[in-house]
């Protein structure tokens, strides 16, 4: 059996039905091991910063690469950005970001490429083509 691209990765979207889309796209693909979803940034957030504090595990449970919804209630995109601008390094270090929006505003783009750790700006839903071309 061929080893997946990504140990896991974590879908960051309060809309639920664009969360299992995305989910069964990246089951379809078979690029991870592990899928984790959350329907808020805030909860993602506090998932990441939890993990974070017990190195024995971190490694293997933080995802790989994060796919992050702009607009959502509570806390957005760029202000889960923010947030995860705070956390450790190695747990930066590990997480690429992912921007997985409906937004076609060039000032979204814009804005999302002055976080280093977002390696792409992907619109909605996930396809098989942007999976594969994915290099994170």
């Amino acid at each position: 059996m061929a080893t997946k691209k990504y140990h896991s990765v974590m879908l960051i979207d309060d809309n639920e039905i664009d969360n299992l889309i995305n989910q069964k796209m990246i089951e379809a693909a078979d690029i991870a091991e592990h899928i984790y979803t959350h329907t808020g940034a805030k909860s993602a957030i506090e998932f990441l910063k939890n993990v974070s504090k017990l190195p024995d595990i971190s490694k293997e449970v933080l995802p790989d690469v994060i796919f992050l919804d702009i607009d959502m209630p509570l806390m957005d995109g760029f202000q889960f950005l923010d947030e995860f601008e705070k956390l450790s390094e190695q747990t930066r270090n590990k997480c690429k970001v992912v921007m997985l929006t409906s937004s076609i505003n060039p000032q979204d783009v814009n804005k999302s490429k002055k976080y280093s750790y977002v390696k792409e700006y992907i619109n909605k839903p996930l396809s098989q083509g942007s999976l594969e071309k994915l290099e994170v």
